[in-house]
């Protein structure tokens, strides 16, 4: 049988395979167990490794919210603001130079 999770074969990686879980958030365990959800890949420790076979606990799911996109009305504000304020200046100057 190999051992993957031991000392030679962890030697190589970050940190020797320690990290913080992010499942049980412990932190400086061995994180060297692949698991995927929701289309992103996680190293998790060995405990949440067999919690989550067992069905007893899930990955994090970590989803970026979605922008919204900015509705018409409170775009054409936004564009009629800097105008409105450039229009005053262009008369300063127009009186300046008078």
């Amino acid at each position: 049988m190999s051992k993957a999770h031991r000392g030679k074969g962890i030697r190589e990686q970050f940190a020797h395979g320690r990290g913080v879980c992010p499942v049980c958030e412990r932190s400086n365990v061995k994180v060297l167990y692949e698991q995927e959800a929701a289309g992103q890949k996680f190293k998790i420790c060995k405990v949440c490794r067999a919690s989550i076979k067992n069905g007893k606990a899930s990955l994090p799911v970590t989803d970026a919210p979605v922008a919204e996109e900015p509705k018409a009305e409170a775009t054409a504000a936004v564009t009629a603001e800097p105008a409105a304020a450039a229009e005053p200046a262009a008369t300063e100057t127009a009186s300046a130079e008078a």
